[in-house]
């Protein structure tokens, strides 16, 4: 059995990797550039996020004050850090498949119906989750239910932001210093016995009576229980006490349990866990400018930001060829052999293709454009949805004017064009028609695994 430490470290690479690829500077360059405009949608657009919601529609439904409040909360929406922070599962990093994430309630009037109106952003099921896309909706009560092609359209109890908007509004943006512990928020300590475990494992207990009040307030109580998921099989039950005038909300008991009374409030995952990126700048896995700029600016206030990283240089790649070190670099948009005259390299391709060996430099060559050494992050961008990344990272290499060769580089690149069409196929409402398995040989990244597809990050 592993260790709470090893848990740990596997956990934080596995963020690590998320925060490098899941959501690229020029989507929140792009992103940030067009809300501060007042473009929401188009701010939207930039982070690969679908808008299922209709403003006008909204106010003849629901009336033009509602409304009113939406615009203005979808103004201040910043889509790339809600993409930053949503729920994701590993291997590696995706987002949480078919999830449906409440951002914000609004009450309605009584003719409306009882429950109240949710702004949700939702994720496509495992099968169509090509391009890491996901939707912003307005979920109204239960009668949506029947008519979403969504799996699970109901707002999760478990994975919820409208207690934590200071994960997607920047108008709350600075409160994740006090939120995610920089600033300790004093509270007695917890009987639970297996506190310090817990605290190895990446779990918030510090900030867990403070959070578990403002869920008991959110549900029109006071004082109360609460329940914490501690993994799938495992229930933390937290009796809190309120904040009184000169104290803060203290927990008076907890225990432990396989099960848990299902109609207890659950813990947001959000505020169950330490955030990945304080645990990962406190172990120095990441730098500040590596962060979302909203995230820096909070977590390390008064730093500057330094604009978008440079675009990588690309070393000039040398292969022993004919008994010396030759060059082989872009020529004209196309990687060329520079140390050989168009002769030879005829001759030579001539050779190759009546199955003879070709020189060194050619074959160096060929081999970039089937298997290169930048496959695995080429790969890594293409789950992520970063298409553009991708191109990039191959333009880089092989020159924009390249014709791609049978091979592993030219098959991921069709493979990511094939399966979003399945997102299509999602969004139009074909349900039932999820494409056959990928092509890719997996055999080596996911058969081998010691978790399902969708355990947590978190």
């Amino acid at each position: 059995m592993r260790s709470p430490a090893a848990n740990a470290e596997s956990r934080l690479s596995l963020w690590r990797q998320v925060r490098e690829y899941a959501v690229p500077p020029s989507m929140i360059k792009d992103a940030t550039a067009r809300r501060r405009t007042g473009d929401w949608a188009g701010a939207c657009a930039a982070a690969r996020v679908d808008v299922d919601l209709n403003l006008r529609a909204v106010a003849r439904q629901h009336g033009r004050q509602l409304a009113a409040v939406l615009r203005t909360d979808l103004r201040h929406l910043a889509p790339d850090l809600l993409r930053w922070h949503l729920p994701r599962v590993a291997p590696d990093g995706l987002l949480r498949p078919a999830l449906t994430v409440s951002l914000a309630r609004y009450p309605v009037s009584e003719r409306d119906g009882a429950e109240p109106v949710h702004l949700v952003a939702r994720t496509p099921p495992a099968w169509a989750d090509a391009g890491q896309r996901f939707s912003l909706a307005l979920w109204t009560g239960g009668r949506d239910d029947n008519h979403s092609p969504h799996p699970h359209s109901r707002p999760d109890r478990r994975f919820r932001l409208d207690l934590h908007r200071h994960l997607w509004d920047v108008r709350r943006a600075d409160e994740l210093a006090s939120r995610s512990g920089v600033q300790p928020v004093p509270t007695a300590d917890s009987p639970a016995p297996c506190w310090a475990d817990l605290r190895a494992r990446g779990y918030a207990v510090r900030q867990w009576a403070a959070e578990a009040d403002l869920l008991l307030r959110a549900e029109g109580l006071t004082s109360g229980s609460v329940m914490v998921r501690l993994g799938a099989r495992r229930r933390l039950v937290l009796d809190v006490a309120p904040a009184a005038a000169n104290r803060s909300p203290s927990i008076r008991t907890a225990r432990t349990g396989r099960a848990a009374p299902a109609t207890l409030p659950v813990l947001p995952d959000a505020a169950t866990w330490i955030p990945p990126d304080l645990e990962l700048l406190r172990r120095g896995l990441i730098d500040v400018d590596q962060l979302h700029p909203l995230v820096a600016s909070a977590l390390v206030p008064g730093i500057q930001p330094t604009g978008s990283p440079a675009d990588p240089v690309v070393a000039q790649p040398m292969v022993a060829c004919g008994g010396g070190w030759h060059r082989i670099g872009l020529v004209d948009g196309v990687l060329t052999p520079l140390d050989h005259d168009r002769a030879e390299i005829h001759r030579e391709e001539l050779l190759a293709a009546l199955t003879g060996t070709p020189l060194a430099c050619l074959r160096a060559i060929d081999e970039a454009h089937r298997n290169p050494a930048c496959l695995p992050d080429v790969r890594a961008r293409l789950d992520h949805g970063d298409i553009t990344g991708a191109l990039a990272a191959v333009g880089a290499l092989l020159g924009p004017d390249a014709l791609l060769r049978d091979g592993n580089l030219r098959q991921e690149l069709e493979n990511a064009a094939q399966r979003r069409l399945a997102y299509g196929m999602f969004r139009a409402g074909l349900t039932g028609h999820a494409p056959p398995p990928s092509v890719r040989d997996w055999t080596a990244k996911r058969d081998c695994r010691s978790h399902p597809r969708h355990t947590t990050l978190r």
